[in-house]
C-alpha cells in the first residue's frame, strides 16, 4: 500500500557479518553499494567480517592511565627528585619574602 505513494523500492542485498562471539548479523545494502569488508556487530559491539570462519579478534582495551602514570613515562626518578627540590626552593623563597601563598 505505502509503496504506491512512495514508488518502487530500490534493489538490495543482504550482506551476512559474523563477530568474535560467533554472532551473526545481517545487513542490508543497496545492490549498487559495496558492501564494507568489516562491520561492528549490533549484539556485542564487536568487530565483524565477512569471514565466518576467521572473525577479527576483539580490540586490546588499553586501562585507564592518571596524570601520574603519564608523568611517570616521562621522567625519571631522578628527574621528578630535581623538580621537586626547585619547587620547594621557590615555595621557601616566596614564604620569606611574604608572599601570600595557598
Amino acid at each position: 500500500m505505502g509503496e504506491a505513494e512512495r514508488g518502487e523500492a530500490a534493489p538490495r542485498k543482504a550482506v551476512t557479518y559474523f563477530c568474535a562471539r560467533e554472532h551473526r548479523s545481517v545487513v542490508t545494502f543497496a545492490v549498487e553499494a559495496t558492501a564494507p569488508d568489516s562491520w561492528d556487530c549490533p549484539k556485542c559491539g564487536l568487530p565483524a567480517s565477512l569471514d565466518c570462519d576467521n572473525p577479527p579478534p576483539a580490540p586490546k582495551i588499553e586501562p585507564y592511565k592518571t596524570h601520574l602514570a603519564y608523568v611517570k613515562e616521562r621522567r625519571t626518578d631522578a628527574e621528578a627528585e630535581v623538580i621537586l627540590d626547585e619547587a620547594i626552593q621557590l615555595l621557601r623563597s616566596r614564604r620569606k619574602s611574604g608572599d601570600i601563598i595557598f
